[in-house]
């Protein structure tokens, strides 16, 4: 179980949740698992268990949609699919864990020029050209897999020196509310009330609409139109 791998700072089994998970282990994922364990103890609350995550006790903000968030999701279980997680396009790496109620919280911010120490150049070098410029042989990236874990295992470890911590107050934010689902006239396929158009009093989804609808892709938040 996750929480006792967090309760026993098991790191090690930590990242190997991680890559289950994310597919690989990486900086940013070891980042996020961090970032959340000190926002986790500072704040007073565990991993989401059934009554918490059905409850959305605990909410995760995050301002980035990277390796981040999947590593803030295995360490606190708020997740997109629970309604725990709370994604604002601001494009920094930081983590705000807010208690419902009190409304509460602890921000945790990561600068990414701070951290620039614990990578070595050739793994700068390697990322640049496998991952961002989607060149290379598949040995750079056998040495890229290889260099990134070790910099994980380090990233997992950070003390807190070396992160931003606030303590935050939010306003209440309402619970995921419960929507009828609505189907299709023309394909024929349920969606939810709140994304259904009416032409000549006939519910149409928005693809068959014609209407233009968000999506969250690599570079934040965009408008997908017909």
């Amino acid at each position: 179980m996750i929480s006792e791998l967090i309760m026993n700072k098991n790191y090690e089994g930590l990242l190997e949740a991680a890559r289950e998970f994310h597919g690989h282990i990486c900086p940013y994922v070891a980042l996020g698992m961090r970032a959340s364990m000190i926002a986790m103890e500072k704040l007073g609350v565990r991993r989401l268990d059934f009554e918490a995550s059905v409850g959305e006790r605990t909410l995760a903000i995050v301002e980035t949609n990277n390796c981040f968030v999947d590593g803030v999701q295995i360490a606190t279980g708020c997740t997109l699919g629970n309604n725990s997680l709370i994604y604002l396009d601001l494009g920094k790496t930081a983590l705000t864990l807010i208690k419902r109620g009190t409304w509460e919280g602890i921000r945790v911010y990561a600068d990414a020029e701070k951290l620039r120490k614990y990578y070595p150049p050739e793994a700068v070098e390697l990322f640049n050209m496998v991952v961002r410029d989607r060149k290379g042989t598949g040995g750079d990236a056998k040495r890229l897999r290889a260099l990134w874990e070790e910099i994980g295992r380090k990233m997992i470890r950070l003390p807190e020196r070396e992160f931003k911590i606030e303590h935050v107050t939010l306003p209440p934010i309402e619970p995921a509310p419960i929507f009828e689902s609505i189907r299709c006239s023309k394909c024929g396929e349920l969606a939810m009330a709140t994304r259904v158009v009416y032409i000549n009093e006939e519910p149409f989804c928005l693809k068959c609409a014609g209407e233009s609808y968000y999506a969250i892709i690599g570079r934040g938040i965009v408008e997908v139109k017909p």
